[in-house]
């Protein structure tokens, strides 16, 4: 399957409509920066001898860093450049098994709702629902993502 789509508006995303990722490999650094970012040094994150000692024998991701991960991974579709202008939440989020440093990350993608609300003509909701593998298939996250997405008949080609 291709890794790279042209951005998508309102009235060409299908329900049904799969994508997938590119993949991406968890480095040190993005555990540092996620921290950094978050303010979040817990021990099991980020104390190798700490973790080395526990329960999954080193250290792993955050949860939300795994969330973080899996929206980027959506965003590298490609099909939401400029298309896509805000996320509304979610309906569920399961974290299925721990992310290590080292682990490569790719995603599947599929279109599962839309629905155009009474309150905008400019664009629709669609849900797409999030599946993340490891480098062993091993399934990391699952969860649905609701964005808000421009219609192309509201900003036309040049939005």
């Amino acid at each position: 399957m291709p890794y790279s789509y042209e951005p998508h508006y309102f009235e060409e995303i299908e329900e049904g409509m799969t994508f997938t990722s590119a993949g991406r490999t968890i480095t040190e650094s993005d555990f540092v920066m996620h921290s950094m970012f978050t303010g979040d040094w817990t021990e099991l994150h980020t104390n190798k001898e700490y973790s080395d000692d526990g329960p999954y024998g080193a250290r792993i991701s955050q949860g939300p860093m795994t969330f973080i991960v899996a929206t980027g991974l959506f965003q590298r579709t490609g099909i939401v450049e400029r298309t896509v202008f805000a996320f509304l939440g979610m309906n569920y989020m399961d974290l299925k098994n721990p992310v290590f440093i080292g682990d490569t990350l790719q995603a599947e993608f599929e279109c599962t709702g839309k629905k155009e609300p009474s309150s905008r003509d400019d664009a629709g909701i669609v849900t797409i629902d999030t599946h993340v593998h490891n480098q062993d298939d091993e399934e990391v996250f699952a969860g649905d993502m609701k964005f808000m997405w421009r219609k192309r008949s509201h900003y036309g080609e040049d939005a």
